[in-house]
């Protein structure tokens, strides 16, 4: 029998769909229902790399796990990655098939219908309920031939759908009105309910504007989430997260992360959080950085136009003066390769400037070419001086997605000894400059806890005595979240009427 599907749409980009769908993908998971979440397209520069080798949106793989399955390229079959203001990469099916501009994309897009089609019926066939994300808004209307995401995509998969509105950025009731309206009638008539997310105050002073809405509309509000406060990896830029700095105390351990432009993968950092005495902040390009006790350059979709970004905003100086003055500075994948003496681009296959100069930290040089690698990875890390020198033997796993080949030099040692064999990263002859390719390596409590402590050490702190308050590993505290999620939802949604729309009790 095909699974029940249901599709998640938003008022707009960030109104909560995609935490939503994570918390019904736990919720009915951990009642014992075969659940996948599935997004047909997603425009994203935080990605993931599946077991198989393919790159799909990282909210699908935090989705997955949360539903206890193992990520995979069917649950998000076209990804999108900006790589300028104008172009993007298109991946299908996990692997990279070329760089477009709009108009070249969505003359393309019709091509895609039948394999969404097809990774759609694959899910169904193999599970009790399939949770859909849709994108931005579905009352986009200059988007609305050949959409694949939203509406369309309800079409497709014969499926109703639920639209979420964001009370707390205001406009509410206009938004959800709104969006309905602009809808055609036969989309109109999927949108079965409507969930309010984000609200603080008083319920009773909302609910005239509930009722009211639901006679306007015709549609029922399933409920009222409140403001939240669990931590659930956001999919993309605009999230909270990266919109403010928060200056350390007196006792904390001050991390700057620099938000470059073009930005990758910036939960690889959200570990730091959890721990006591640390003090995460992004820190934007032409703003100061500070004295942080460490400095992380993280991935970045366009490693020599934001290495360019740094330079003409002074950042480059700023974090060069940092590193001279003690600093101690960190690189992740495109972040590593701007450690370097130099990146090379001459196929053009990621910029159009063939050649950019690094901030000069670590003897690398990297030379991008058109083959993408995009595969898991774990090791254990080696001897190495400073900061990390607490640091090894620990095991760390995560994930590579890049198109440079980076080739160190006679200055450095390497950090990780792969299990697939090799080596991989690089250590500065001090320690006080390391970079690395493998997204998720901060993800290993104990590699974060014995940097920290060494960063704390040298403040004369004194050291961490415990990982977390309550979790042995990173996995095991987002799992925790997920459950919090699925609590509230269960407090908060009327989920007999949610599923009676989705007819899931017929599929038990």
């Amino acid at each position: 029998m095909s699974a029940a599907r249901l599709l998640v749409v938003g008022t707009a980009s960030n109104a909560g769909k995609s935490v939503l769908v994570t918390g019904l993908c736990r919720l009915y998971a951990r009642r014992g229902f075969r659940v996948a979440p599935f997004k047909a397209q997603n425009m994203a520069l935080n990605s993931f790399v599946t077991p198989e080798g393919g790159e799909i949106g990282r909210s699908q793989a935090v989705q997955a796990e949360a539903c206890g399955l193992t990520p995979s390229v069917l649950l998000n079959p076209v990804l999108l990655k900006p790589n300028s203001d104008h172009t993007s990469q298109v991946i299908v099916l996990g692997k990279a098939v070329a760089t477009m501009d709009a108009k070249a994309y969505y003359a393309f897009r019709h091509t895609l219908k039948p394999r969404v089609l097809e990774a759609f019926n694959t899910l169904a066939a193999e599970s009790d309920l399939v949770i859909m994300e849709g994108a931005g808004s579905p009352a986009e209307i200059n988007l609305r031939e050949n959409d694949l995401v939203n509406m369309g995509m309800a079409a497709m998969a014969d499926a109703p759908a639920v639209l979420v509105g964001d009370i707390d950025r205001g406009g509410v009731f206009a938004s959800l009105y709104g969006t309905v309206k602009l809808l055609e009638p036969d989309e109109r008539a999927r949108i079965k309910g409507i969930v309010i997310n984000r609200f603080r105050g008083d319920l009773a002073i909302l609910e005239p504007g509930l009722r009211r809405i639901e006679v306007l509309l015709g549609i029922p509000v399933l409920g009222v989430l409140p403001y939240w406060d669990i931590r659930v990896e956001e999919e993309d830029s605009l999230a909270e997260r990266l919109t403010g700095a928060r200056a350390a105390g007196p006792g904390d351990v001050d991390i700057a992360v620099i938000r470059l432009p073009r930005i990758a993968n910036f939960t690889d950092f959200g570990i730091f959080d959890l721990l006591h005495g640390v003090s995460l902040r992004y820190v934007k390009p032409g703003e100061s950085l500070g004295s942080p006790d460490l400095c992380i350059i993280p991935g970045s979709k366009s490693t020599i136009a934001d290495m360019r970004v740094l330079d003409e905003t002074g950042m480059a100086g700023a974090i060069r003066r940092y590193h001279a003055s003690g600093g101690v500075v960190a690189g992740v994948c495109g972040g590593y390769q701007m450690l370097g003496r130099e990146v090379a681009d001459p196929s053009g296959a990621e910029s159009d400037i063939p050649l950019a100069g690094g901030l000069g930290l670590l003897d690398v040089t990297t030379v991008f070419s058109p083959e993408k690698q995009t595969v898991q990875a774990e090791g254990r890390v080696l001897p190495v001086p400073g900061p990390l020198a607490g640091a090894t033997g620990s095991r760390v796993e995560g994930y590579e997605i890049h198109m440079g080949r980076t080739v160190t030099g006679a200055g450095t040692r390497p950090l990780l000894e792969l299990r697939r064999g090799g080596t991989e990263g690089a250590v500065s002859p001090d320690g006080r400059v390391f970079g690395t390719y493998l997204h998720g390596i901060f993800d290993s409590f104990p590699f974060v806890r014995s940097l920290v402590n060494h960063l704390r050490e040298r403040k004369g702190l004194q050291p961490l005595e415990q990982e977390t308050a309550a979790h042995e590993t990173y996995r095991e505290y987002r799992m925790a979240q997920y459950d919090r999620l699925a609590d509230m939802l269960e407090r908060h949604l009327d989920l007999r009427a949610l599923e009676t729309i989705i007819a899931l009790d017929a599929k038990k």
